[in-house]
């Protein structure tokens, strides 16, 4: 598949993600961001606002809903069993973008750094509802949807996740 996006805009009031090339939205998305809404700094389980870029593309040779723990492929693929094999876990399924924040202060360095927090636009469990706040500071995606964004945007692709 071709890169066609040169940005992503994050909405977090409108729990979307928004494709945008040459300056035109292409297409949107349904996202659920943190349950504890919109925040910067370390610990606080809230999405952080801003400036990113996609530091890192992680899982493009694994399977749909490949489950990853600490960026790394479990070797297992998520399913409702394994579910309830592990109520508690927080599900980072089929794809990673990695972002790093672009503003010093505010989401880069010190206790405001979203790579350092291992903030990620990623794939969770089907039955997790979108357009609701519920994820654990995040940005999470279908599946299917997570997969196909992968496939269009580059390493270094700006973010702007706004409330």
């Amino acid at each position: 598949m071709t890169l066609i996006t040169d940005h992503i805009n994050v909405s977090i009031a409108q729990q979307t993600l928004t494709l945008v090339k040459d300056g035109k939205a292409i297409h949107t998305y349904s996202v659920s961001t943190a349950k504890n809404g919109a925040g910067e700094l370390n610990g606080s389980g809230k999405t952080p606002r801003g400036r990113h870029i996609i530091r890192a593309k992680i899982g493009g040779d694994r399977p749909q809903n490949a489950v990853f723990i600490g960026r790394r492929f479990t070797g297992e693929v998520y399913s409702p069993e394994l579910a309830k094999t592990f109520p508690n876990r927080d599900w980072i399924l089929s794809r990673i973008l990695w972002l790093s924040g672009t503003e010093v202060g505010k989401n880069r360095l010190g206790h405001v750094d979203s790579m350092r927090r291992y903030i990620y636009i990623h794939g969770t469990p089907d039955s997790e509802p979108m357009g609701e706040p519920l994820s654990h500071g995040c940005i999470r995606m279908r599946n299917e949807d997570v997969m196909s964004l992968f496939e269009l945007v580059p390493v270094g692709c700006s973010v702007d996740i706004q409330e």
